[in-house]
C-alpha cells in the first residue's frame, strides 16, 4: 500500500512540476519582421529577404548574373544618415547566394535599406528602397 501511495504522489509532483515549468501558450517572442526584395536588371536579378532586427539588418538571398552585375545594400536610420552598407563585388554569369548582416546601430535601429543591382559594364543599375514595416 506503502509503494503505490508513494508513485502515486511522485506522479502527482513530476506532473505538477513539469506544467508549472512550461512557458505559457502564447508566451513566445514573435519573429522578426521580414520584406522580400526583387530587383531585375535585363536577365539579372537580385532576389530575397531582408529582417529587421533592433540594431541591424538581414539581408539573405541571390544574384543572379547574366553578364557580370554586383548588388550592393546600405542602411539607413530616420535622419537619412547612412548607417552602413555591404556589396558583392563583381559576380559574372552565374548565381551567387548571400547572407549578410548590416549593423544599424542607432536609435529605432534601421528605418529603410536601399538595394541596388548594377550592370559594371553598362555603368547603369536599378535601386530600390524598402522601409522597416
Amino acid at each position: 500500500m506503502k509503494t503505490h501511495l508513494a508513485a502515486a504522489l511522485g506522479s502527482v509532483v513530476l506532473t505538477a512540476g513539469t506544467l508549472l515549468g512550461a512557458p505559457a501558450a502564447g508566451a513566445q517572442t514573435a519573429p522578426y519582421p521580414t520584406t522580400g526584395f526583387d530587383i531585375t536588371l535585363g536577365a539579372s536579378s537580385l532576389r530575397g529577404t531582408l529582417t529587421w532586427y533592433n540594431r541591424s539588418v538581414g539581408a539573405e538571398g541571390t544574384l543572379r548574373a547574366v553578364g557580370c552585375y554586383g548588388a550592393s545594400f546600405s542602411a539607413y536610420g530616420a535622419s537619412g544618415r547612412e548607417l552602413s552598407a555591404w556589396n558583392t563585388g563583381t559576380k559574372c554569369d552565374g548565381t551567387y547566394p548571400f547572407n549578410v548582416g548590416l549593423p544599424a546601430d542607432a536609435p529605432g535601429g534601421a528605418a529603410y535599406v536601399k538595394v541596388c543591382l548594377d550592370d559594371v559594364r553598362a555603368n547603369s543599375g536599378t535601386c530600390g528602397r524598402f522601409y522597416r514595416p
